[in-house]
Order: C-alpha cells, then structure tokens, then sequence
C-alpha cells in the first residue's frame, strides 16, 4: 500500500481523496490545506491534517505526493518532492513551457523517483478499444482526427483567480480540457509538428477567454482539430477517420462524474454503422492505482516522459499561436514509447 499525501483540497483535490477511499493500492493519510476553512471537511474524512508541502516531505510515513495545486506552482512543488525522495503525482499541466516540464522530469530522475500525471483518458474503455482498432489496422490509413471537451463546471469562478489568467492558464480551456485531448492525440499519432490556434471570448470575460479551437499537423502526416469551450454543457467527442473505417466516442459524463456510458460508432462504406456502449469505470483512480504499480515496479507507468514533455511543447505553441495568429513549427518532438 502506498502512503499518499494530497497537496490542495480544492474541488479536483477533493474528487481524488474520495475517489481512493477504498483502494487497495494507495492510502490517503494526509492532506496539505492551509485553508483553515477546508480543514474540517478533510477531518470528516478520517484524513490527518498538513499545513504546508514542506513538513508532508519530511514525514517518514508518506510514500508519494498527489499534486492538486494551481498551475504556476507545479514545477516548483515536484522537485521539492523529487529532493525530499517522495514519488510525485502532479495535476496537469505537468509545466506551462517545455523547459518547465523537462526541469520536473529531470529533478524525479536524478532522484529515481516516479512521476505521474494528471491525464486519465487513456484509461477510458472506449479509448483503449480505439487504440486498439488503430494499432490493429482496422481503421486503415488515418486521414484525420477530431476532438472536444467542454463543459461549464468552472463558470461560476470569479475574474481574478488563477483559472482566468493568460499567464497561468494560457489559451482558453486548454490547461483545463484541452491538454487532455493533445495526451490522447499524441498517444495515439505521435509526435506533432505544426500547429494554428484560436482563442475568443464569447461570454465570461475572462483574460485567457472562453473558447480555444487548434488544428494539428503530425510527423506521421495525420491532421486534427480539438476544440475547448468553457461556457456550454458537457460535451466529450473523439472522432478518428480512417480510409476504411471511422470511429466516433462521445461520452455521457465528465471524469468526475459516475453513471453514463459512452457510444462508440464504427461506420464502414459496405458494413454500414455498428453500436457499442461502454459503462463508466473511473479513470481518475485507475491512473493512480497504474502510478502504484510503477513505483513499485509491478508494471511500467503508460506515459513515458518524453511523451509528457513533449505535450507541454505541443501546449506552449498552442499558446504562441493563439497570442501570434501564425503555425508554429515545432522543433523537437517525442521519441516513440
């Protein structure tokens, strides 16, 4: 069992403390809050108390950190963790600039710690029979792709706060929802080398805006799309079009929100449309319980850290773009796995 601190009680926070209630993997023992207002609520839930990151690091008892925090304070708090030999599990986005997250990456290295990440739909059925039927070669040659998350979950936040800044949650949706989307994509296509964005602000005034649509060129010559809205109701689509087949999943529910299904649709010229339905199994743990397994070495962790790097680059010229208006060529990209 993996002894785990949590650091931040905020709403994700809150979602990944309960979510490990009953795992037989990892154990929440603490839970960093300053907050004094939020205490009590992690009290209720049988969790001791931290005040501060630094005393969670020098507290024998726990294996591994669980990062929760705004966005500017993650490189700092992983290598804190990776020094202090504590395994780090960090929210995305790993970094806001590739320097940022290469600094992370090397410091849990150097340290021979695990790194996690904050990017669970990989783990969704759905998601791994599509990259199943792409690997097989089901689909034939991949033409083109296209991706939405969106969702009004974070409309109700206040102008000012950290969500609504250009500088710490740059283009729109995109450290929110959008990031999730370039994971899947790279892990499905691989690395990519161009990339055009937009941002607007449609509604909630924010700086950063409330809507960001992208399209990407790969290495391996696949175009996509993704798009992000911060002001409509849930909506989650991946669609890969092959010379053969294509494939749509369009999902019920958020992550963070148990019950629903999602459909998956295969359309082929002569077979016509087939149907699947896949329950909703939670993702957020499954991520976890998978970092568990690769600190102790039960089983490589899925994300390697060229691929997580290689995301925040995708994130960081997705940034320029939207603020340039030009393509931006991405100079580097991520070994295969």
């Amino acid at each position: 069992m993996i002894k785990v601190a949590v650091v931040g009680f905020g709403w994700w926070g809150k979602h990944i403390t309960r979510r490990l209630k009953d795992s037989m993997r990892l154990k929440v023992v603490s839970v960093v809050e300053p907050v004094a207002e939020r205490q009590e609520e992690i009290r209720n839930l049988g969790v001791d108390v931290i005040n501060s990151l630094e005393d969670a690091l020098g507290r024998a008892d726990i294996d591994a950190v669980i990062l929760t925090t705004p966005n500017p304070f993650h490189e700092e708090q992983v290598v804190a963790s990776a020094k202090a030999g504590k395994h780090v599990f960090c929210e995305k986005p790993l970094g806001l600039t590739a320097a940022s997250a290469r600094r992370s990456v090397a410091a849990c290295v150097e340290a021979g710690v695990q790194l996690g990440i904050g990017h669970e739909r990989r783990f969704e059925p759905a998601m791994q029979a599509l990259a199943r039927m792409i690997s097989a070669g089901e689909l034939g040659t991949i033409m083109h792709a296209e991706a939405a998350f969106s969702h009004d979950k974070l409309k109700g936040v206040p102008r000012g706060d950290w969500r609504t800044s250009k500088a710490v949650s740059p283009a729109a949706g995109m450290t929110a929802m959008g990031i999730h989307l370039t994971d899947l994509y790279i892990s499905l296509f691989g690395p990519v080398r161009t990339v055009q964005a937009l941002t607007a602000d449609r509604i909630l005034g924010w700086e950063t805006g409330d809507v960001v649509s992208v399209q990407l060129g790969f290495e391996a010559g696949i175009t996509a799309t993704l798009s992000a809205v911060l002001c409509t109701p849930h909506f989650i689509r991946m669609q890969v079009f092959g010379s053969d087949r294509w494939v749509e999943v369009r999902n019920d529910t958020h992550p963070d929100t148990p019950g629903g299904t999602a459909e998956m649709v295969v359309a082929h010229s002569q077979e016509g449309h087939s149907r699947t339905s896949f329950e909703w199994s939670d993702t957020v743990r499954a991520n976890l319980e998978a970092f568990a397994d690769a600190i102790e070495g039960a089983a490589p962790y899925p994300y390697t850290y060229e691929q997580m790097v290689h995301n925040i680059e995708v994130l960081e010229a997705i940034t320029r773009s939207a603020e340039g208006g030009e393509t931006i060529h991405l100079s580097r990209a991520c070994e295969p796995a």
